[in-house]
């Protein structure tokens, strides 16, 4: 199924395997680093941000896409709705049914609060269940969480909140156990201890996998959870607006059924805002490894009343998203394979860079491959290079690659594609949303009070770049802290008068600030056709 130019590609690759398999290629310095990223990586490209003009993050570079809908119109009026009869009363309103949507929910739900949860798709609908490499924790003997934070601060070009970022590696073994007890399948041995591997940008091997699936088994763990407990869910409905209290308190939001339109008012005394990352604004004109929902919805609610956002300038581009072919185009394929032995080689089966660098730097490495040095194969659909699965089975023996990432072989399986014999075509992704809301240790916004924040909504977790198996385990920290403490404070809560009086000061904002602008928000969903979007 491959052009001539591929096959006469394939054929270098093929021949220079056994020589780099044996490869030991040099990791860079950190001034490599810095001149690469500064170079390449689509960050960087300051013709690609708008500086805010109103908000709390005035001032502020963000990407072009992000500005436009932070700047937006609400697509309601406060005369929209009837505050005064809501449809529904909670104590804990989670926003997002992903993996720190439904750890929040199930930890508010243990601490005795009354629990909403809303999801503008169907709860599981996230980026979590698209999560295919692992969950990061050190629990094993020759780790630690000191060490643990070391890898992921200077990952993050050590911008990460300290106490952030302390409370992720601290909380991560008990994370690891409490997955567990709720039945999710780890890869173990066969004494049962779970098995670890390394990830890029890690100095110890400390990623927990089920196969290459892990984000699925996880959300499917979690759901089943918080169906088990009868939470209220409520899918197919978005969270349009926040409400606050006539004492700036996060107070509920006003929702719209995402089928009919209507539009509905949940009350509640703590809210909890779980929506996710933004892979479907495709910045800079990007593919995504994300779910439909990724809109950066939360940023936008969070935003409007107040909240500010910290590192809204960084995204991470996933250096290897399938580049062929067309059909899985930007669709990940996870880091596991890299850290399985295969390595990344350009049109001339040359090894180019060490396969475990963090993934920023992995990214722009392929980005210059691909663009000044011709080294990129042409894939009829831009250029892109190769990501030589063979080298795992050559490395690990016949049948690694159906153990230990059977998704990955059936996804290209499906198109006549065997990566346990051929290599595949790869380029960087849209995969996550490193900035994000600012909120303290007991993950609160740091501006509105009782408006909390979990997942990949949250900003300063990772800084400025994140490990991979950290974002599994921040929705599962974070998701449980954010339920637990807001179920703490929502029992020492009585909400005042509800308000949406933010909408018209927002308005005045935009005004005032000479913004002229069609665009409403949030987005909610992504629009692939000439028909106006939802």
């Amino acid at each position: 199924m491959y052009s001539q130019e591929f096959q006469n590609s394939i054929k270098l690759v093929e021949a220079a395997r056994e020589k780099n398999i044996a490869l030991e290629p040099q990791r860079m310095t950190a001034e490599q680093k810095e001149a690469l990223l500064a170079q390449y990586h689509p960050d960087y490209k300051k013709d690609e941000f708008r500086e805010l003009k109103i908000g709390p993050n005035k001032g502020d570079m963000v990407p072009t896409e992000l500005a436009e809908i932070l700047q937006a119109h609400s697509r309601i009026t406060p005369e929209d709705v009837d505050l005064e009869n809501p449809d529904y009363v909670a104590d804990v309103l989670v926003i997002g049914g992903g993996g720190a949507g439904a750890s929040a929910a199930i930890e508010a739900n243990e601490a005795g609060a009354d629990v909403l949860l809303v999801t503008e798709l169907r709860m599981g609908d996230a980026n979590t269940m698209m999560a295919e490499g692992g969950i990061q924790a050190a629990d094993k003997p020759n780790d630690s969480p000191a060490i643990h934070f070391v890898d992921a601060f200077g990952g993050g070009h050590y911008a990460a909140k300290r106490e952030l970022l302390r409370k992720l590696v601290c909380d991560a073994p008990e994370a690891i156990q409490w997955l567990n007890e709720l039945g999710v399948e780890f890869d173990k041995d066969e004494n049962g201890t779970m098995i670890t591997t390394h990830g890029g940008g890690t100095s110890r091997k400390r990623m927990h996998a089920a196969k290459d699936y892990s984000g699925a088994e996880i959300m499917r763990t979690l759901r089943d959870e918080v169906l088990n407990r009868d939470i209220q869910v409520v899918d197919f409905t978005a969270a349009i607006e926040l409400i606050l209290d006539d004492k700036g308190k996060a107070a509920g939001a006003v929702l719209m059924n995402m089928e009919t339109g209507d539009l509905m008012v949940a009350k509640a005394k703590t809210v909890i805002i779980a929506t996710g990352g933004a892979g479907r604004m495709h910045y800079q004109g990007f593919p995504t490894s994300n779910h439909y929902g990724a809109t950066a919805d939360g940023l936008v609610l969070g935003y409007r009343v107040g909240a500010k956002l910290l590192y809204a300038e960084t995204l991470q581009y996933h250096p290897t998203g399938a580049a062929y072919p067309v059909q899985i185009f930007g669709a990940l394929v996870t880091e596991k394979v890299r850290s399985l032995g295969a390595k990344l080689v350009n049109v001339n089966g040359e090894v180019f860079m060490h396969p475990l660098e963090t993934r920023d730097v992995t990214a722009a490495s392929i980005i210059r491959e691909c663009s000044t040095r011709e080294n990129g194969v042409d894939t009829g659909n831009g250029k892109a290079v190769w990501l030589d699965t063979p080298m795992i089975e050559a490395i690990g023996g016949e049948g690694t690659i159906e153990a230990r990432i059977p998704a990955m072989m059936r996804m290209f399986g499906q198109y006549g594609i065997d990566i346990r014999k051929e290599p595949i075509l790869v380029y960087p992704t849209l995969h996550y949303q490193n900035g994000g809301l600012d909120i303290n240790d007991n993950c609160m916004s740091t501006c509105v009070d009782n408006l909390f924040v979990a997942g990949e909504a949250v900003g300063g977790i990772h800084g400025k770049n994140r490990l991979m198996g950290n974002s599994l385990l921040d929705i599962i920290v974070f998701g449980r802290s954010a339920g637990k403490n807001a179920a703490a404070v929502a029992a020492n809560t009585e909400v005042g008068k509800l308000t949406l009086s933010h909408i018209e000061k927002f308005e005045s904002e935009i005004a005032g600030a000479g913004i002229e602008t069609d665009t409403v928000s949030p987005k909610l969903l992504p629009n692939y056709t000439n028909q106006t979007s939802i």
